[in-house]
């Protein structure tokens, strides 16, 4: 009879039974990777991302000894790597943000109504949007869009970046501060017509 390996639950668990059957580990992949590729994806780009969510596996698998197992969800850890990754290509996040400036808005909206309405509000705001973003300070714009691209929690970014929540309070206050004026104090998600 052939048994399949329970699926864990926290985890914490999966990081610790790694330990004596790394192939365990596979499932944090496998809930994971999706949700970090996008985010670096956004950041950087699709040709990095799929270079850096593996690369932030194979930095997790190898310090998976030094996790704290008291903490049941990796994704503030997983996080907290591929930021430390991304932050070696800065510049060209940078360089992304500016040649945002340049390019015309993409066209892979999922349907019409989303097309339309994209189309409004991103393509006035886009370029300065993007050049507010390539204005912050690497560790403004880190906490900003980890909440705002990564759907981080304020205590997960804290815990991702190993900075307190105080500070994660006040980068993400300073850099939506610095975005909103560089569009014009408003909200083109809520601007009516």
């Amino acid at each position: 009879m052939i048994t399949q390996p329970a699926t864990r639950g926290a985890d914490s668990e999966l990081v610790s039974a790694s330990l004596t059957e790394p192939e365990a580990f596979a499932e944090l992949f496998d809930r994971y990777s999706a949700m970090l590729y996008r985010y670096v994806s956004k950041r950087l780009g699709p040709e990095p991302a799929e270079d850096l969510v593996g690369e932030t596996f194979l930095v997790a698998f190898s310090r998976r000894k030094s996790y704290d197992l008291s903490c049941p969800d990796a994704r503030p850890w997983l996080f907290g790597i591929l930021t430390k990754l991304i932050s070696r290509h800065h510049r060209k996040e940078a360089a992304r943000y500016r040649a945002f400036l340049r390019s015309p808005l993409d066209q892979d909206v999922e349907s019409p109504a989303d097309r339309v309405a994209a189309g409004v509000t991103a393509q006035a705001a886009r370029p300065r949007l993007a050049g507010a973003l390539a204005a912050l300070p690497a560790k403004d714009r880190d906490v900003l869009l980890l909440i705002a691209w990564g759907d981080l929690t304020y205590e997960e970014v804290a815990q991702a970046l190993g900075i307190p929540i105080g500070t994660v309070r006040s980068r993400l206050n300073r850099g939506r501060r610095k975005v909103r004026a560089a569009l014009g104090d408003t909200n083109p998600m809520l601007a009516e017509e």
